[in-house]
Parts: structure tokens; sequence; C-alpha cells
């Protein structure tokens, strides 16, 4: 398989965000799907988040049609609720297609805004970056993705690894790999099952057994660290933030160019600013 052009990339991980619109309302539907019973829930609700999210990078513009097979729907269905959308802003045409505007980040930017977690960790990132340089991050589990909901860096590292909201693949960032190692083996084993690893450089793990050695790695080192799996160049190191209860609410990550620094040395530099972090935040959480 050929690797996919740095421009893709680039490309994809703008677009990404697109899909954090819902990441508050998923976070919540998580937690109460399982009790909310039907007279209280609102299906037209429903529909609608789950139409904003059928937009993607590969599918960036939508007819009716489309939509309704990637959500479900039938065509009708889909064009009022589109035609709702875009009456409220949140979605613009040319008479035959449909795409999202700028408004609908405002429904990421909410949780963005009002995680109290991700409000907490900032000014930790901060330390990470003035005292190790690179881009600090902070990431929470969404279903089988992370999402990156904080971030530190100064401005030679702007361009450098996740935007603030982006969305990824868990095994492609050493948050995710450090939060995966948390979970119970089967719960491993099902996240594993049946996935599809693509190649963003020539050192991305695409395998399953390896994807599973290195969160078996991490789970015996109580770290994470990943090296050039999505950015030639750049290595990734990770610890999983857990609250006085011993429940995993997030990881805190590190990025930093590897230049000449040998990986025990960016190690041993990285990993005791990393873990004054995660204890700091065990006493605030």
């Amino acid at each position: 398989m050929k690797y996919k052009e740095k421009t893709l990339f680039s490309w994809r991980r703008c677009a990404i965000i697109a899909r954090t619109c819902a990441i508050s309302a998923q976070l919540f539907a998580m937690s109460s799907s399982s009790v909310l019973g039907k007279r209280d829930r609102i299906a037209g609700l429903d529909r609608g988040l789950r139409l904003i999210e059928a937009f993607d990078e590969t599918h960036p513009r939508l007819s009716p049609s489309t939509a309704a097979r990637r959500t479900g729907m039938t065509r009708a269905a889909a064009r009022r609720y589109l035609l709702t959308l875009q009456q409220l802003g949140y979605v613009e045409s040319d008479g035959k297609l449909f795409s999202l505007t700028p408004r609908v980040l405002r429904l990421g930017w909410s949780y963005v805004d009002s995680a109290n977690v991700a409000r907490i960790a900032q000014p930790f990132l901060q330390r990470i970056t003035s005292v190790l340089g690179g881009a600090a991050y902070f990431a929470v589990q969404d279903g089988d993705d992370v999402v990156f909901v904080a971030r530190s860096g100064n401005r030679l590292v702007q361009n450098v690894g996740f935007m603030l909201g982006a969305r990824v693949q868990a095994n492609f960032a050493s948050a995710g790999i450090a939060m995966l190692s948390c979970w119970p083996q089967e719960e491993v084993e099902r996240w594993l099952s049946g996935r599809v690893f693509l190649p963003f450089t020539p050192h991305t793990v695409t395998t399953v057994d390896g994807v599973r050695e290195l969160i078996a790695t991490a789970r015996s080192r109580g770290y994470a660290l990943l090296e050039q799996q999505l950015d030639p160049g750049m290595r990734g190191i990770a610890v999983p933030i857990r609250s006085r209860t011993s429940e995993v609410v997030g990881g805190i990550s590190v990025s930093l160019p590897m230049g000449s620094e040998t990986t025990s040395a960016a190690t041993s530099r990285a990993l005791p600013v990393l873990r004054e972090v995660e204890h700091s935040l065990l006493a605030l959480l």
C-alpha cells in the first residue's frame, strides 16, 4: 500500500476538526443512553447530530441521497434535516450538494470551553512545554478514538502534531496507547478486532500484533512511547491520567522532534516531567 501524501494528511488534520461538532453530545450520550427512556429521548436531535457527523474528510460535501445512506434515514428525511441545518446556518448548499459551515465549530468548542478537566490541565501543559519544548496535549477517550481537548506549544511547533479538537484512531497517538494500556485485555482485543491500520509514514505500525505489542509495552512500563507514527522525525511520550477514584480520565502527552536525541535520552528527560504532572493532576481530579 502506498503511503498517503503528506499534503493529504495535513488537509485531513484540518478537516477532521469538523467532527468535534457533536463531541459534547456524544460524551453525554455515552454515559446516559443506557438509562434514557423513550419518553425522554428526542429522536430528531439524535438524527440531526448523526447527520452532522456524516460529514468527514472523505465526505466534505453530501447530497441528500448520500446523507441518507450514511445515516440510515430516508432521502426525504435527510433532505429535510439538511434544509433545516441550512436555515440555522450550520450547512450551506450549491443547490445540489451540502457542506458544513464554520458555525458548526461552535458546538465542538462548547465542549472544549466547558470541560473542567481540560481547563485544569492547561497550565500543566504549559509547564511541560516550557521545560521540554515541543507540544503538549491533554486527550480524552471518545468511543474508539481519542480527542485532543487541550494543547500547548510555542510558535515553532504550531504546525506540528495534532490540532486542538482533532480526533484520531487511538493507536496513532501516544496518549491513545497510554489510555488503551489501562483497558482490560478483553476490551483491548475487542478494539483490535477487525481494525485496519493505515500507514502514514514508513514507520507506522500497521499490524494487529504490532499495535497489541505497543499497548502491552505501555502497560508494563506505565507510559507510552511512539516514534514517527504520523509525522516523520517526531516522538510522542504519554502517561494516563487518573482521578482520585482511579478512573482514567485522559492522557497527557508531549510531542518532541527526534533530531539527534536518542530514545533513551528523550525518555529520561521527559518522563519525570510527565510523572510530576500526573501526580499533580491526581490531587485535583
